[in-house]
């Protein structure tokens, strides 16, 4: 699976991640289905409050108005625009999903409520250069969590290099 950060997203995050210091913050990603296992980014929601040096504690009640609102600009059109999961920082750790972050991610996934055929997560740092590092994990029902690609947009298209 792909995951596409386009240059916008990329910048939210980066931004908050400076601002947050060595506090962990996190949100969803809602995107588009692009291509065969290939999804792009179109807008991230951002909490803020709840984490520490080394957890983020997620808040379901922020991200129902953020989601509904991405619904109905997209039509309700799920099959091409959906929720894709959830990301957060670890800035003093591996961009690996910790075992609380495996056990959420499988208890989602097994949610029927939900209803979701895969949720990714996203974990992400900045370099010491203060680029944007991020890796993502993606979770299946019934099928062992694998390592996606994340590829980040430039601003810059191959057809203006010409």
């Amino acid at each position: 699976m792909i995951l596409i950060l386009p240059p916008e997203i990329v910048s939210q995050i980066t931004d908050s991640l400076a601002d947050a210091g060595l506090r962990e913050i996190g949100g969803i990603l809602m995107g588009e289905h692009v291509g065969a296992d290939t999804f792009r980014v179109k807008e991230i929601t951002i909490q803020r409050k709840g984490g520490t040096f080394a957890a983020f504690v997620r808040f379901v009640e922020e991200i129902i108005a953020p989601l509904r609102t991405f619904f109905h600009t997209t039509k309700n059109d799920y099959t091409r625009f959906n929720y894709i999961g959830e990301w957060h920082s670890h800035h003093s750790f591996a961009l690996s999903p910790s075992r609380r972050d495996c056990v959420t991610m499988l208890d989602m996934i097994m949610d029927s409520h939900l209803g979701a055929h895969f949720i990714v997560l996203m974990l992400v740092k900045l370099s010491n250069s203060g680029t944007l590092e991020c890796s993502i994990t993606v979770y299946q029902p019934d099928v062992k969590p694998f390592v996606g690609r994340v590829l980040q947009e430039t601003t810059v298209k191959a057809k203006e290099l010409e």
